[in-house]
């Protein structure tokens, strides 16, 4: 697959990964659902950053990365 995601674009999904992932492990939530759901979110982002591509982007035909 080729590289779609830029070094900020990157940056953004690790963010969003560390957060979702806190508020999956410390948030008290009613349902087991949304902790898992969260980290489900977490781990989808960590990956697409370490791999440089996102397969969404893919379909839509959008590339941030110049």
């Amino acid at each position: 697959m080729k590289k779609n995601i830029s070094n900020i674009d990157k940056i953004v999904r690790v963010i969003i990964a560390l957060v979702a992932a806190y508020f999956a492990k410390y948030g008290e939530f009613s349902n087991d659902w949304i902790s898992i759901a969260l980290y489900a979110v977490a781990i989808i982002m960590l990956l697409t950053s370490l791999l440089g591509t996102c397969p969404i982007y893919g379909v839509l035909g959008v590339k941030t990365k110049k």
